[in-house]
């Protein structure tokens, strides 16, 4: 029993992890977090008990844990801000205002049009989404006066 408990320890640190630089805006999402750890654990289990190594039964968790969640709208939009606003948003401010953007409605639809999923930055949509995503944030900055609410 102990082992399963350390398993399940060691899949949900990893993801918390993960979820911290990639996907910030999940972290308080408990059950989410919970049932993927758990089918991480019990799917590395269930590929050792099948003769897998313990490398190999890892590879098969970290497929389960990470499911979904290779393209990060948070990171995508860092780097949007990186590349295209470096002179506006200063470095410090990124983070911040990549969340603050994230909950925008206009942003999340302009997103969600493409459906991104974990192959999506090999798809020629990727770049559409990136031009199309950078005038969205362009206007919401701009309107919004997002930037001064940052910096106070």
């Amino acid at each position: 029993m102990k082992t399963t408990k350390k398993e399940l320890s060691y899949y949900r640190l990893r993801l918390e992890t993960y979820l911290k630089d990639y996907h910030p805006h999940r972290l308080s999402d408990e059950r989410f977090i919970t049932a993927r750890s758990d089918a991480s654990a019990k799917a590395y289990e269930e590929s050792f008990l099948s003769g897998a190594s313990p490398d190999e039964a890892d590879a098969t968790a970290l497929e389960v844990l990470f499911e979904g969640l290779h393209f990060s709208e948070h990171f995508f939009i860092e780097q949007i801000l990186d590349n295209e606003f470096s002179d506006e948003v200063p470095a410090e401010l990124t983070q911040k205002l990549s969340l603050l953007l994230l909950k925008n409605d206009t942003v999340k639809a302009t997103i969600a049009k493409y459906s991104p999923d974990d192959k999506f930055d090999e798809k020629p949509e990727y770049s559409l989404l990136y031009t199309e995503l950078t005038g969205v944030i362009q206007l919401v900055i701009e309107n919004n006066s997002v930037l001064k609410s940052l910096k106070a």
